[in-house]
């Protein structure tokens, strides 16, 4: 419900209605605002202060939805967290393995594009207590999904599954990184971008080796 209370001034006149926001909306607004700081600034250099100073409301309102800075920045990285592996997850759609490889290199690449706030928020450092919300967390979670793909493929080519969890963090990483350095540079497009990725990827899985070695060290 909207509370309009009117306050009279000395002279008999009324001052303009203050409008009260709903505590839904007001959560929304101030996990928006949150996320912006988180973004720009950091967690340690976000103050509950800046909060409730954007949002012009008195620092006990910040502290009434979410308990302190510590528990709205647990809501804004739970969000984006979900955000990025649904994107994926949604990408992932039946297909050739080399087809999913680009659609999830594609749905990385949409999210850093699209959601810029939300993408910096994930790969600024997180505080200890959010260490499971960080980037190389959410990583980790694509990398298993993607761990499931290759290990079919693996089977089907007679190759080992069980390095399948190690690609997958490899082939993880290398987007993940290469999509970092992607949102600063901004080129080329990245749906080239998406294309080459796959290219050094996809052309090196598909002439695996059974049993490979390395040239200067023999492994044990």
């Amino acid at each position: 419900m909207i509370r309009v209370t009117e306050q009279g001034d000395s002279g008999g006149r009324h001052q303009r209605p203050r409008v009260r926001m709903p505590a839904a909306q007001r959560r929304e607004q101030l996990i928006t605002i949150g996320r912006q700081l988180f973004a720009e600034r950091g967690f340690d250099a976000t103050s509950v202060e800046e909060v409730a100073a954007r949002a012009k409301v008195s620092k006990p309102v910040v502290y009434e939805h979410f308990g302190g800075k510590e528990g709205l920045y647990a809501v804004v990285v739970d969000r984006e967290v979900r955000a990025l592996l649904d994107r994926i997850a949604a990408a992932l759609t039946a297909g050739h393995p080399r087809e999913l490889l680009e659609q999830a290199a594609l749905a990385l690449l949409d999210y850093i594009d699209e959601e810029p706030h939300g993408f910096q928020v994930l790969v600024r450092d997180a505080p200890l207590l959010s260490a499971s919300g960080s980037f190389s967390g959410v990583m980790n979670d694509v990398a298993h999904q993607v761990e499931h793909v290759l290990g079919a493929e693996f089977k089907s080519r007679g190759l080992d599954p069980r390095f399948a969890e190690l690609y997958s963090q490899a082939l993880v990483g290398m987007v993940a990184l290469v999509g970092q350095w992607w949102r600063e540079a901004r080129k080329p497009k990245k749906e080239m971008v998406a294309a080459h990725l796959v290219n050094l990827a996809w052309n090196g899985l598909s002439h695996l080796e059974a049993k490979p070695g390395l040239s200067t060290r023999r492994v044990r």
